[in-house]
């Protein structure tokens, strides 16, 4: 097939791509470089079957030229980040909805597939834990900015669903914490990349609140695997959760990185506020239910946390300094 990802030079994309590429797929990258790195698809940039564009998915005229030479699209261009929720929550809403908006219109008249990558962060602070896919989202006020990724994600959805309603398929995947090789703290801004960066550098390794907060972390090639598997038509017009349901603290992680690092890293506790501003509110935990990927995408996300960190820690320490 020939398949555009668009944010492909980022994370989560440019793993994608070179698997893509692995199944002997054709492949157009879109990415405008703001968080992405050509250095990431360093592998395949210069592969036959791939082209690479430096573009945005708002650029209409340019994205229509290239979804009109395609027969799949993964999109998973986005604004995010918790700084940019707090300090550009216009940025956030704006880029991740319009560009969206932009990917399902120009792919509707040929009916192009896509699978759209959304997060975990749409369920909110739900405490009904695990969360299935069919679990109501519980967000805190308007006026608090930090909702703002979350609804635009979720908005995002209701988009994908309503395209779905008039014949476009469509695939939604939920993330539930992505790392690996490539999950920088400059770019990705996640727990880990900072953790690891900070243990690397013998600087202290800064846990916000009081660290009981937990998560699933789930390593970039469980991920790929999940996203990948919602080819298949069969499963065209739904939802799914796409992580590990291995609950480790902040704490808990903060510990591991330090000793797997062999770091003398002191852990400290700062409070949200601090960090954030007033008003910032955290999820205190996030576990995805996944039977429904479990069935129909036999999905069984297999790499333990500590495998997956040892690989991200050497990946760390050969790039660095590039950083």
């Amino acid at each position: 097939m020939k398949v555009l990802v668009t944010g492909g030079a980022g994370f989560i994309g440019s793993h994608i791509v070179k698997k893509l590429i692995e199944l002997n797929h054709t492949v157009i990258t879109l990415d405008d470089l703001s968080t992405g790195k050509k250095s990431f698809l360093s592998e395949v940039m210069n592969h036959p079957n791939h082209t690479f564009v430096n573009g945005s998915v708002l650029n209409r005229n340019l994205l229509e030229s290239l979804i009109d030479q395609c027969e799949l699209v993964f999109h998973l261009a986005a604004v995010l980040g918790v700084k940019n929720t707090v300090e550009n929550p216009l940025k956030v809403i704006e880029g991740n909805i319009d560009g969206t908006r932009n990917v399902l219109e120009l792919a509707y008249p040929k009916k192009i597939k896509v699978i759209f990558s959304s997060t975990s962060e749409v369920y909110g602070k739900n405490d009904q834990l695990p969360f299935s896919e069919n679990s109501s989202r519980v967000l805190g006020p308007t006026t608090t900015h930090r909702w703002c990724y979350a609804t635009a994600k979720a908005l995002d959805e209701h988009l994908c669903f309503a395209y779905a309603q008039k014949g476009l398929p469509v695939t939604v995947v939920r993330y539930f914490n992505a790392y690996g090789p490539r999950a920088t703290a400059t770019q990705y801004g996640g727990v880990i990349p900072k953790f690891i960066t900070s243990a690397l550098k013998g600087e202290p390794l800064t846990v916000y609140g009081d660290g009981t907060q937990s998560r699933c972390f789930t390593y970039i090639d469980d991920m790929v695997t999940g996203t990948l598997s919602c080819i298949d038509n069969q499963v065209n017009n739904e939802v799914f959760n796409i992580g590990k349901d291995q609950v480790l603290s902040i704490n808990e992680l903060a510990g591991k990185i330090k000793i797997l690092c062999n770091s003398p890293s002191p852990i400290i506790h700062i409070p949200y506020e601090i960090a954030y501003g007033n008003g910032y509110e955290d999820t205190q935990n996030r576990i995805p239910d996944l039977t429904k990927a479990n069935k129909l995408l036999n999905f069984y996300p297999s790499i333990d946390i500590e495998v997956g960190l040892r690989k991200t820690i050497a990946w760390y320490k050969e790039n660095l300094e590039k950083e």
